[in-house]
């Protein structure tokens, strides 16, 4: 307990004299002794009224109190309701605190999260740390007391949960979506319910999820991922974009998917919540928790991959264009877009000779119209009068006959 408000001190000295203190005024009592001598505390009755007081004001969850019971017969306290689970999930948000991940109030835990049929899926640890680059986390710690198929049930239920409608969603949307639920993949995260629990993860896809294993072993932990991977990649899998430019496109669109990492509990204590003890699903190698939930190959990658295919089919088109374009037969010289379009369109009856271009065509209409000038130049000038040659050769003859 002393790692969550003393992450630096190495014994918990501290911690262990202010729960007496709270003891002798009846605020906490012990619930029972683990099997490493450690002793759990809980709140009594006044101490969960006082708590209550103090936090809920603050907007900050309260778990529900633990009532004392007793065995029938010998009389003892009975403990049972507080086993190594609960103490697994405390030492998780201890590891993540200690490395500032999550401030000591950020902390809840039993969250539950509840499906369009009522029933609902607890997460055993919810995390927000916005300034570690983790808005929000959930967790679920195993100590391998469950099924590795109960777990994919449960990926299956926060994938479920994601899908989920904001209440106030327009009723238009609610009809689209009841009557094809894969509707919903069109409608963005801001209207969904998800975004109205939890901040934005600055991240694609739906709330992250990290799956912590305690108290067991490696080889154990290996079967129960490599099941998690092949009956939940329907969940956590990206998918590849739909786009014209396929086979240029190599990232994914994690859009629809939870994110999931895992680790183990001990690795946290060894290494440290900010070390590479991280691993994706999909992924070989363990990274830090950020460097996990990232998507290297993700929305980014895209817009970079489409960029780049949609300027390299532009040049293509052009060059293909280019290769296309008439050549004038009277010059030599390539038609202008102009002249092209001149000579394709419907008009093109009036572009005269198609064959040449447009320089060419426009010395064609110049002769042409030259030559209509001077026609009509010709016809609005007068002719110039002939001469008369008859009357000039018989000047000075008399047409008068003398008598014999």
């Amino acid at each position: 307990m002393w790692k969550l408000p003393r992450p630096d001190n190495w014994h918990d000295k501290l911690t262990r004299d202010t729960l007496l203190d709270l003891q002798d005024h009846h605020l906490v009592r012990i619930e029972l002794v683990r099997e490493d001598q450690q002793q759990v505390w809980v709140l009594t009755k006044r101490g969960h009224g006082e708590a209550k007081k103090l936090l809920e004001p603050k907007g900050i969850r309260v778990s529900a109190l633990r009532e004392e019971k007793y065995d029938l017969v010998t009389g003892e306290l009975l403990g049972a309701s507080y086993d190594d689970h609960s103490a697994a999930v405390t030492s998780t948000a201890a590891e993540l605190h200690r490395v500032g991940i999550g401030h000591r109030f950020g902390f809840a835990t039993e969250v539950p999260h509840r499906l369009g049929n009522g029933y609902g899926q607890r997460a055993d640890l919810v995390v927000r740390a916005r300034e570690a680059g983790v808005p929000v986390l959930l967790l679920e710690i195993d100590r391998r007391t469950e099924d590795a198929h109960d777990l994919v049930t449960k990926l299956r239920r926060y994938w479920e949960w994601g899908r989920l409608l904001a209440p106030d969603a327009h009723r238009l949307t609610v009809d689209l979506v009841r009557s094809r639920p894969d509707a919903i993949e069109d409608v963005g995260h801001e209207k969904r319910l998800w975004r109205r629990v939890y901040p934005p993860t600055g991240r694609e896809g739906l709330v992250p999820l990290a799956f912590v294993f305690a108290d067991t072993t490696a080889a154990k932990v290996d079967n129960t991922v490599k099941v998690i991977e092949e009956a939940g990649r329907s969940y956590w899998a990206p998918r590849r974009y739909e786009t014209y430019y396929q086979e240029a496109i190599t990232a994914k669109d994690y859009s629809q998917a939870v994110p999931v990492v895992v680790t183990t509990l001990e690795q946290l204590k060894e290494h440290g919540a900010d070390a590479a003890v991280w691993r994706r699903l999909g992924r070989k190698d363990e990274q830090s928790l950020t460097d996990a939930l990232d998507n290297a190959d993700g929305d980014a990658l895209y817009r970079r991959q489409y960029a780049r295919a949609e300027a390299e089919d532009e040049r293509r088109r052009a060059a293909e264009r280019e290769a296309r374009r008439p050549v004038c037969k009277r010059c030599g010289r390539k038609f202008t877009d102009e002249r092209w379009e001149e000579t394709t369109a419907r008009t093109a009856w009036k572009a005269g000779d198609l064959s040449v271009c447009g320089t060419c065509h426009a010395d064609d209409v110049a002769r042409k119209e030259a030559a209509a000038e001077a026609a009509r130049l010709q016809a609005a000038t007068p002719p110039e009068p002939e001469p008369d040659h008859g009357q000039e050769s018989g000047r000075g003859r008399s047409w008068v006959r003398r008598r014999p």
